[in-house]
């Protein structure tokens, strides 16, 4: 099969903003041309409160599962939810939240888009 670009980016729970210090939680990636956009998410408040003790979570669990829906399209999850994968993909990675933020958009190659989400899941946010 051939190589395919695709674009990501990482999402973070971030509990207070002036430490700039967070928490990978998910992987959210896009390849146009394979039609494939996924998020793999992995979400424990012990390790936001790891950094963080005092940090008020409330409402992150559901703003993550917004991510997943929105990301799968479905129609229950909204207007955005119903817009192109590649609209879809922008929304999702665009700053709109202190809490829950994405990195910077990456660019790279694949042959199969699921198993690249697979391996940045493994990479940056797995548990080791």
């Amino acid at each position: 099969m051939a190589r395919e670009p695709f674009v990501y980016a990482v999402i973070r729970v971030v509990p207070r903003i002036e430490r700039e210090e967070f928490v990978n939680v998910g992987v959210i990636v896009f390849c146009r041309t394979r039609g494939y956009l996924g998020v793999r998410l992995d979400y424990d408040p012990a390790r936001v409160r790891a950094l963080a003790p005092e940090a008020e979570l409330t409402g992150v669990p559901e703003y993550l599962d917004a991510i997943a829906r929105i990301a799968a399209g479905e129609r229950e999850a909204g207007p955005i939810a119903e817009l192109p994968q590649s609209e879809r993909f922008g929304w999702l990675a665009a700053p709109s939240s202190t809490i829950v933020q994405t990195s910077d958009v990456h660019t790279g190659l694949s042959e199969d888009p699921e198993l690249t989400l697979d391996r940045l899941f493994e990479q940056l946010v797995a548990r080791q």
